[in-house]
């Protein structure tokens, strides 16, 4: 397919392509019709050849060449392959053109300090498994380290003490900077307000700029309840202090808190059950 790919991108190599998919000709006519030298076509048709493109034979003192169909049609098909898997219903690229438009949005509107303060965000999840065990997921930063992300995201640095003053730390990384190759994808720091197990928590994150300082205050509040077939979640996702260079985070908040629990809803739906990790794991790091 390399090879295949490297023929095809010479523009001169492209046009005699075009030439013969019309009809096999001869070096000659190739070379005028191409407006080219004819040892310069002959090199090409050779790399064509090379390539399995083009098939050629002598007639007389001609030598006539044929274009394969079969090599453009493969690589038609791979192209499709690849348009398709971009193109994918609630796929990444949808993920990322929805982001975009929010994004263009948010900026408009952030045009002082405080700009989206009083914002608000709901989410509820009908939850696999007990109060209890969900409490675990939201607490424990072992657990909280498989989900509290969005999608090709992964946690790099977390820290969550789950008690009232506790400390939050929450910082992450694309999912395949495996060598902290790439920048810090986001980084939030806070404070737990209320720990009420089982039933409710409540925490402020500041999400930190580049420069260091915060882009806004969201206020958590996270209220479970019980339910025949598990736990429901309800989720109100408060922004107060907002400043004007906070727009791509307020941007991001719907769809990537929302993606996080979708994460903790299929990690809960697999494995409803306690997973035995200890409960009394409130800290935990791990660095890239």
């Amino acid at each position: 397919m390399d090879e295949l790919l490297t023929a095809l991108a010479d523009p001169a190599r492209w046009r005699l392509v075009s030439l013969l998919a019309e009809r096999p000709r001869p070096v000659g006519v190739l070379a005028e019709l191409a407006g080219a030298r004819q040892p310069q076509t002959t090199k090409h048709l050779q790399a064509l050849e090379r390539a399995g493109l083009v098939v050629s034979q002598r007639s007389g003192q001609r030598r006539i060449y044929a274009l394969r169909s079969e090599p453009l049609r493969e690589l038609a098909a791979a192209l499709g392959r690849l348009a398709d898997t971009a193109d994918r219903a609630g796929g990444p690229r949808e993920t990322y053109d929805r982001y975009g438009l929010s994004l263009r949005t948010e900026r408009l509107a952030a045009d002082e300090p405080g700009w989206a303060d009083g914002r608000s965000f709901g989410f509820h999840r009908s939850l696999a498994g007990s109060p209890e065990l969900v409490w675990r997921h939201l607490t424990e930063a072992a657990l909280l380290a498989h989900w509290w992300t969005p999608d090709d995201l992964r946690v790099s640095e977390l820290v969550f003490e789950a008690r009232p003053g506790g400390r939050i730390v929450q910082e992450y990384r694309d999912a395949e900077d495996a060598g902290g190759s790439d920048v810090v994808a986001g980084r939030a720091e806070g404070v737990v307000d209320e720990v009420r197990p089982g039933e409710r928590l409540a925490y402020r994150l500041r999400p930190l700029l580049p420069g260091g300082g915060a882009a806004f205050t969201a206020h958590l509040d996270l209220d479970l309840r019980p339910t025949p077939a598990g736990t429901d979640l309800d989720v109100r996702f408060r922004i107060a202090d907002s400043t004007v260079d906070s727009a791509d985070f307020v941007a991001g908040v719907e769809i990537g808190f929302g993606q996080s629990l979708d994460r903790l809803a299929a990690i809960l739906a697999a494995d409803p059950h306690d997973t035995g990790t200890s409960t009394h794991e409130a800290e935990s790091r791990s660095t890239t």
